[in-house]
């Protein structure tokens, strides 16, 4: 039973994708030079998202940003009928509006998280604006950017700081 849950750990640890994902690791070398995970303790698997205090979110993978609204936000515009998205090809700056939604309650800005180069847009979004309402997080992303500066995604919060500033901010 050890010899399958040692397995199946290590097996884990080569499928994890994302090293911000591993808080902490211990190890044992085995004479054999197997390692031997003993403690992996993993933050959400929504860590690789961060959010901006105007409620979009991006997640990076390497110098790629995907970039999309909060489910949050997305609540708070009810359904979404229109969507202009930033072209590709286009310079976008961080904290700056980058395009528009339009829902049958209001409008709202789409303020970039991010500097970088706009490389794709969602074209089913802008054909079919309902999925940023029915699928914020996967089918509703609005844009992805090829990233300047990764480290600009330190002032953004994380999935728990977000939270934490939904529950306490009126926004």
């Amino acid at each position: 039973m050890a010899q399958l849950v040692s397995q199946l750990t290590r097996q884990t640890i080569k499928n994890l994708s994302c090293v911000n994902t591993i808080k902490y690791l211990s190890c044992q070398k085995k004479s054999t030079a197997h390692v031997y995970a003993r403690t992996i303790a993993t933050t959400s698997m929504l860590a690789d998202r961060w959010y901006t205090d105007k409620h979009e979110w991006i997640e990076l993978n390497d110098d790629i940003g995907t970039v999309g609204i909060s489910n949050y936000a997305q609540d708070a515009l009810g359904d979404v009928v229109y969507a202009q998205l930033p072209d590709v090809g286009t310079t976008i700056k961080k904290e700056e509006e980058v395009g528009a939604l339009e829902s049958v309650k209001a409008a709202s800005e789409i303020i970039s998280p991010i500097t970088g180069k706009v490389i794709e847009k969602n074209t089913l979004v802008e054909n079919k604006p309902g999925l940023i309402n029915t699928s914020p997080y996967k089918d509703g992303w609005l844009f992805k950017v090829k990233v300047d500066d990764v480290n600009e995604i330190k002032s953004l919060m994380n999935e728990e700081s977000y939270e934490e500033f939904l529950k306490s901010d009126p926004h």
